[in-house]
């Protein structure tokens, strides 16, 4: 497409070009409010169940009624698709539609642009009644151009008023069918889709937006040179696709749990919203406390009563409810806690990802409060990690915190639909009569588990204290009595991790650097390894999924690597800035843990961007680091 021709306000109908790739990365970019998110999800759903690799990411702004027209105000969602499984948002935009020229900027000031990335503009700005609007406009348009993307304005708003009084409730079913039509997506599906999610609203409102997605599509194909074959796989086993808060949520359900108590906080919220949305349908209820503290009290009397309950939260709300996370430790009772991380510290940044929260889970409560933390590493995880999580919890009777991220809670991807099965739902409870010649703490000196009574079973009840306690759950301050109930709860930590099996080594078991991770940066690591082992770098990374306790056999892997090194989203201190040496470096959170736990001299590269880390990015960290690896050797080999 010539740069005339990609500036004009329109095109003439022509042959239509179709170009096939591999991969793409596509953002729809708007204002707050203005329906971008709702057009990126159904996007991604739509292409995955196309038979694309699909992974999304929402672009959210920080405050809920941002100005209009403002880069603070970005809202929208990225979605990069493939011919293989995609497992990350991937470097650079291929393709941005965006609603007004400065929302453009918020993508620009992410490093989400690249030079040749196409730019689809809603040209109604350039016609603005305020002069000001019109020239931002204009300078933008320029400014786009010397920067080397491929501009195409475009008449959004004049096309959506033939279908709608108000064009801003418009533009993205609109835009819906532009992108259908670029990627030549099957519009049968589209409508079957669209259709199918304003079923509830009622056949006019069905009817506006199809005739809006209609109008998109038509004018692409009519007025559009350029567009994109991506080619579909058909998946060998059914698929379903979600995001990570819905997967969170059906696994709730998979697992069993009955009861869920929370308070509302970004991005945490959603989970609840689709579990009250279907709760019902199999037995369960959502209970919306007062606040974090009452949410967590009110999961531990369920749990205490028998049925094992979980609560969702975000890092601010996991630091409201530290101490009843102690009481859960000290009265072992069993109790699932997600906690879908944002950024931080206080309110920190509530729509955006970081992995802040490692440290706090493990180590947030006054004492030795022994807990099991898991780290979901993709969607799929996402679900059945609780199944997991409730029976460890059961098992172990103790809390059990499910670390996920805003990455995860809000990005889509394809994943192979769960085969139901009995083994994972919960137990009866017993109505067995409880032999009152074991005390509801019988803990067994070797593994420090024990059976736990309930209160409705006949000679069940027990007096539930957050005191320090003996086995017989009597309040009691003796010294050797503190020591052993202290083991014992620690106790259960060692026997789950003999339990484990050692984390595989993506890549070659032995090399120059292993990079390590956990959480939704498995897909990123992992492509980035994969770029800089094609360049025949000796490079290898392995992920963690259980973070308390840690997975075995770490010191023995770490032995056969050169370096080790970690990747995550959370601060750390960079080498070399002032004051930062050795003795007052702050290291990233799991290198932290890796370095107590291992006793090697783990490095770490972390950022806190507010977005997911591109592979691109990853790229370029471990190069250097590799070079100096290769040349350090090099020394060696010439000084040996």
């Amino acid at each position: 497409m010539s740069k005339e021709l990609a500036v004009a306000s329109g095109f003439s109908e022509h042959r239509c070009i179709l170009l096939p790739v591999d991969q793409h990365i596509v953002e729809i970019v708007s204002d707050s409010g203005e329906g971008a998110q709702t057009c990126g999800q159904m996007f991604g759903a739509l292409c995955a169940k196309s038979g694309f690799g699909v992974w999304t990411v929402e672009i959210i702004p920080a405050e809920i009624e941002p100005p209009a027209r403002s880069r603070a105000g970005a809202s929208g969602n990225r979605i990069r698709i493939g011919s293989q499984p995609v497992t990350n948002a991937g470097d650079c935009a291929d393709l941005v539609v965006a609603f007004n020229e400065q929302v453009v900027y918020s993508r620009i000031d992410a490093g989400a642009l690249r030079a040749g990335t196409l730019l689809f503009l809603d040209n109604c700005w350039a016609s603005d009644p305020d002069p000001s609007i019109r020239s931002m406009y204009a300078e933008a348009v320029e400014d786009f151009l010397r920067r080397g993307y491929e501009v195409s304005e475009i008449p959004v708003q004049e096309q959506c008023r033939q279908y709608t009084e108000d064009p801003r409730r418009g533009k993205n079913m609109w835009v819906l069918g532009m992108l259908c039509a670029l990627y030549d997506l099957d519009m049968d599906l589209v409508r079957r889709e669209l259709a199918q999610r304003f079923a509830r609203k009622g056949d006019a409102v069905i009817q506006k937006n199809l005739a809006l997605l209609e109008g998109g599509h038509n004018w692409t194909v009519k007025q559009v040179e350029r567009r994109f074959h991506v080619p579909a796989r058909k998946p060998a086993q059914p698929m379903v696709v979600m995001n990570g808060n819905q997967a969170l949520g059906l696994g709730i359900m998979a697992a069993g749990i009955e009861l869920c108590s929370m308070y509302p906080i970004t991005p945490a919220t959603s989970a609840s919203h689709f579990l009250a949305s279907v709760f019902e349908q199999v037995g369960g209820f959502v209970h919306q406390a007062e606040d974090e503290i009452a949410a967590i009290g009110f999961a531990i009397g369920a749990s205490y009563a028998g049925k094992t309950a979980v609560t969702i939260t975000s890092g601010p709300g996991l630091a409201l409810k530290t101490e009843f996370l102690g009481l859960a430790v000290m009265a072992e009772i069993p109790l699932v806690v997600v906690v879908v991380q944002r950024g931080g510290p206080s309110t920190g940044l509530p729509t955006k990802i970081e992995q802040g929260d490692l440290l706090a889970s493990l180590y947030g409560s006054p004492g030795d409060s022994p807990k099991i933390v898991l780290a979901p590493a993709t969607i799929e995880e996402c679900f059945h990690f609780m199944v997991l999580a409730r029976k460890l919890a059961e098992e172990f009777r103790g809390p059990v915190i499910v670390l996920s991220d805003a990455n995860l809670a809000t990005g889509q991807q394809p994943f192979p639909r769960p085969s139901p099965s009995l083994s994972w739902l919960a137990p009866p409870v017993d109505q067995n009569d409880w032999n009152p010649d074991v005390p509801p703490f019988a803990w067994d000196p070797k593994t420090g588990l024990s059976k736990r009574p309930v209160p409705g079973q006949k000679g069940g009840e027990y007096v539930l204290t957050g005191l320090a306690h003996d086995e017989h759950s009597h309040v009691a301050y003796e010294s050797a009595i503190n020591q052993r109930a202290m083991e014992m709860r620690s106790r259960k930590l060692a026997v789950l991790r003999s339990a484990l099996r050692p984390p595989a080594v993506h890549g070659d078991a032995e090399g120059d650097l292993l990079v390590v991770g956990w959480g939704s940066t498995l897909g990123a690591i992992e492509e980035a390894v994969d770029r800089l082992r094609a360049e025949g770098w000796r490079v290898s990374s392995l992920h963690l999924r259980f973070l308390s306790p840690l997975e075995p056999g770490l010191p023995e892997i770490f032995a056969r690597f050169r370096r080790v090194m970690t990747v995550e989203i959370n601060y750390s201190d960079t080498p070399g800035q002032p004051y930062i040496e050795e003795g007052s470096r702050r290291y990233a959170q799991l290198a932290t843990l890796l370095r107590a736990q291992t006793l090697v001299d783990v490095d770490c590269w972390s950022r806190v961007p507010g977005s997911p880390l591109p592979p691109g990015a990853i790229v370029e960290a471990l190069r250097p680091r590799l070079e100096a690896i290769t040349r350090n050797r090099e020394v060696e080999s010439c000084t040996a």
